[in-house]
């Protein structure tokens, strides 16, 4: 099965916080599982940093190459994609999360998130 990750999911899981849940991280960990992390997610990473919201100790790079050595791929922004948000009702106005739940909608990936505002939407939903 395929999985995409919310942001805070992915750092939730770098950095070894309790808030990510057993069951998340299970999958995560699973050989069996294909697991993705957006290229928006790492975007508002990036954002976060430049504004001083997020401090991490290692570059956003270093921290993509680090999913990639566990097996979490980045899924770039399609124009399928940018197809599907543009038809997305406006329950979450956040654009991340909607670029999000688009691309996972899209590739038929079910998203690890404790978002509850991802619930409104037709997602498969692992927390």
């Amino acid at each position: 099965m395929s999985y995409l990750l919310d942001t805070h999911t992915a750092l939730w899981y770098k950095s070894g916080d309790r808030l990510l849940s057993k069951t998340a991280r299970n999958i995560i960990e699973d050989a069996e599982s294909v697991c993705f992390i957006s290229i928006a997610s790492l975007w508002e990473i990036s954002i976060k940093i430049s504004i001083g919201k997020l401090a991490m100790d290692v570059s956003i790079s270093e921290f993509a190459e680090d999913l990639k050595s566990n097996g979490i791929t980045v899924l770039p922004i399609t124009t399928d994609h940018l197809m599907r948000v543009s038809r997305l009702k406006f329950h979450h106005r956040d654009p991340f999360d909607r670029m999000i739940i688009a691309q996972a909608l899209t590739e038929k990936y079910s998203i690890i998130t404790m978002d509850g505002y991802f619930d409104k939407y037709k997602t498969k939903l692992i927390w």
